[in-house]
């Protein structure tokens, strides 16, 4: 039944050899109104051939590549699919741009420890003391997230703002983006922000803050240090590492090497979200029994008193 759909495929495409460059290019651009299927005859037509058209891409595809939109790099994978810390690599890095630094003359002394070399006047970030760096803040994501803690990502430039949202919406409730200006005074000044009845009820310091670009957020970095928030913070070239506690050296002008740390952070807290939870389910269901056998041991020693 295949063979007798696939030969009359088989036969034009022998014949198409023999056509001329010209003749097949108006051949397979031209353009043919759709002819309505009026009659059961046009519609069986339309069926046969498009099994047969089915039966030889199936006959076919053996022979052509396995790549397909879905199992190859996509530009949006960054920021919609991004990896697990487990996943990231040296070639993901590279791919990003997360190597390329500032000019040698803005290096940061206090920088030297993570630079690779100097390449036409551009600071090389050195990426195996990224990568490590890398899965060390992604470990303390997913710690802070199964313990319920809650997460801030500061990203404050334009083009930074989908990135900070989508991280956080990819964590879940305990996670909160800023993508504006950060308020000078927001974690100093909470009850003249916020009011002293919701800094009472509410907690209102959060357990880490992730900023993409540090430099543009200082103020933010110094309430931190004074809150004692722990922070985690793409470093480049001419940025002074030790202004947070977690540095990850990177480019932080590069909106690919934002959407790639900060989908792989937010991947982390998302894992840590889940063995939180499944932990907090697991000792409810404990205690639970806990309290069903007292009540079962007091039941039993009630009937021993009347008996």
């Amino acid at each position: 039944m295949a063979s007798l759909y696939l030969r009359p495929w088989l036969s034009v495409t022998k014949c198409m050899k023999t056509v001329s460059r010209q003749v097949v290019r108006s051949i397979s651009t031209s353009q043919h109104e759709p002819v309505p299927l009026e009659t059961v005859e046009d519609w069986t037509r339309f069926q046969e051939t498009r099994a047969g058209y089915k039966m030889l891409v199936e006959h076919f595809e053996q022979y052509g590549s396995t790549q397909n939109k879905g199992n190859t790099f996509q530009p949006y994978h960054s920021l919609h699919k991004p990896l697990a810390p487990t996943q990231t690599t040296l070639s993901a890095l590279i791919a990003s741009g997360a190597h390329f630094g500032h000019s040698k003359t803005l290096m940061n002394p206090n920088f030297v420890p993570y630079a690779y070399g100097v390449r036409a006047g551009i600071t090389i970030i050195d990426l195996d003391h990224t990568l490590p760096l890398l899965r060390r803040a992604a470990n303390l994501v997913r710690a802070i997230a199964s313990k319920d803690g809650s997460i801030v990502f500061v990203g404050t430039r334009p083009d930074l703002r989908n990135v900070v949202r989508r991280a956080a919406e990819r964590i879940g409730s305990q996670a909160y983006h800023v993508g504006e200006r950060w308020l000078p005074g927001t974690l100093t000044n909470k009850v003249q922000f916020f009011g002293s009845q919701e800094v009472t009820e509410q907690r209102m310091t959060p357990d880490l803050m992730i900023f993409l670009n540090p430099i543009s957020n200082m103020n933010a970095i110094a309430e931190c240090a004074i809150e004692h928030v722990p922070t985690i913070g793409v470093i480049d070239s001419n940025v002074d590492p030790r202004i947070v506690m977690y540095p990850i050296p990177a480019n932080d002008e590069s909106v690919r090497t934002a959407e790639l740390i900060a989908g792989v952070l937010s991947v982390a807290g998302r894992e840590g979200a889940a063995l939180g939870a499944a932990e907090r389910k697991v000792q409810a269901d404990k205690e639970a029994k806990d309290i069903y056998g007292r009540q079962r041991t007091r039941e039993r020693g009630n009937r021993v008193d009347i008996g």
